[in-house]
Formats: structure tokens, C-alpha cells, sequence
């Protein structure tokens, strides 16, 4: 088996192969704001390009479907869709949050892993696991203290663009926090390790948004309908 793996839900456009052995055939990331659809097809065939391996020999595609930038996730599931499509091979979806988590899951300890996404305007994107990767908090989107509320009164380990503004709210309620890390993406490898684990019946790559749009439609100017 050979999965591609793909992120364009933050602020990289982020590839990866890997082999039914978890070895990492190639990958690669480019941080960029914008650009993401211009620049994810060339990047995937850079990929695949450079490691040799075609698209007939793709086995399965996992893409990020959020929480993140709604540009962003509709790009990754457009393209992962359409070489799915096109290759007749399973596409599966998986979440930001679980993503970011995984590097620490299976550490040794009792502190909660909670994986964090700044969502702007005092909120964050946030899910808790324990050690052993169970889900102890559903992912949501809630206000900082809100969120570390929710997350309890044990201690926290804490990783993702959020994970500092959730630390020093955790400290301030007198808890024990850690920073393990505040990457604003998740590392596409474990994405990839995700993809071949999951359950394509399960893991259907559908939007992961948590939260309405910022843009609205505006009708102000539209002519009433008569008759």
C-alpha cells in the first residue's frame, strides 16, 4: 500500500508518501497564506515525480478535512476526491486536531493531550485525548477559558497554534500545562501514518468546520421577488 497524504487546511500546502511499512517515500511543505490551489497539483506531482512512484501505483489518499481554513479544506478534498476518483482508490479524511495530536500519544504520564488550533477572536479549535489516544473532549470550537475548562482540572499537555494562549489560561487557573509544541499544522507524516490506519467506511473525507463562515452573503442590494 502506498498513501498520498495531503494538508492545504492551514497556512502550508503539505504532501507526503508513505509505504505500508510507515516509511516516508517523500514529502514536502511549502508555508504560504494564499495560493493553495494554484500550488497543491504541482506539488503533488513533484512528489511523485521524485520518488518514482506514478499515480496507478497510489493505494489510498488521506487529506486533512479541518478545523482550519474553509478555503483551504474544500481545496485538499477537491483534489484528494479527484485522484481518488480518477485512480479508483479509497480517500480518507482525518481530522487537524487528531493529527496534531498523534506525535505525543502513547508518551508515558497521566496529563491530558489536548491539541489546540487558534480560531481567532478568543476561541480555539480544540479536542482532548489521554495517553493512549482514547477521546476524552469531543472536538469544538469554544472560548479560551471555556476550553480549558472543559478539558478539566488535571494537567494538560498541549500542542498546536493555540496551545500557548491555552497554557497561560490554564496557568492562570492554577493548573499544570506544558507546551509541546505550537506548530500551526499538523507534520504531514502523521498524517500519512493516520491515513493508513483508518477506516475508509468510518473516515469519509467530509468538512470538519466547527464553526459558520466569516464570510456571508450579502443581500442588501438584491431586488424583492414579486408575483
Amino acid at each position: 500500500m502506498t498513501v498520498l497524504a495531503i494538508d492545504t487546511a492551514h497556512a502550508a500546502v503539505a504532501v507526503c508518501l508513505m509505504d505500508a511499512q510507515g516509511h516516508v517515500l517523500a514529502r514536502d511543505s511549502q508555508q504560504m497564506a494564499r495560493g493553495h490551489a494554484e500550488a497543491l497539483l504541482p506539488a503533488i506531482q513533484r512528489l511523485l515525480d521524485g520518488a518514482d512512484v506514478p499515480f496507478s501505483l497510489l493505494s489510498r489518499v488521506a487529506v486533512v478535512v479541518g478545523p482550519g481554513s474553509f478555503t483551504g479544506i474544500r481545496i485538499g478534498i477537491s483534489a484528494a476526491r479527484g485522484i481518488g476518483l480518477a485512480c479508483g482508490i479509497p480517500v480518507v479524511g482525518i481530522s487537524s486536531l487528531s493529527a496534531l495530536a498523534a506525535p505525543l500519544i502513547g508518551s508515558e504520564g497521566t496529563a491530558m493531550i489536548a491539541a489546540a488550533i487558534d480560531a481567532k477572536h478568543g476561541q480555539v479549535y480544540v479536542q482532548g485525548f489521554s495517553a493512549r489516544g482514547q477521546v476524552i473532549l469531543a472536538p469544538r470550537i469554544a472560548k479560551i477559558r471555556d476550553a480549558v475548562r472543559a478539558l478539566g482540572d488535571g494537567s494538560l499537555r498541549l500542542v498546536g497554534s493555540g496551545a500557548a494562549i491555552m497554557a497561560v489560561e490554564a496557568w492562570s487557573m492554577g493548573m499544570e500545562a506544558d507546551v509541546a509544541s505550537d506548530a500551526g499544522s499538523p507534520d504531514i507524516a502523521f498524517v500519512a501514518r493516520l491515513g493508513l490506519l483508518a477506516d475508509p467506511d468510518h473516515a469519509q473525507a467530509r468538512p470538519i468546520y466547527l464553526k459558520a463562515p466569516d464570510a456571508r452573503p450579502h443581500f442588501g442590494g438584491l431586488i424583492a421577488r414579486t408575483g
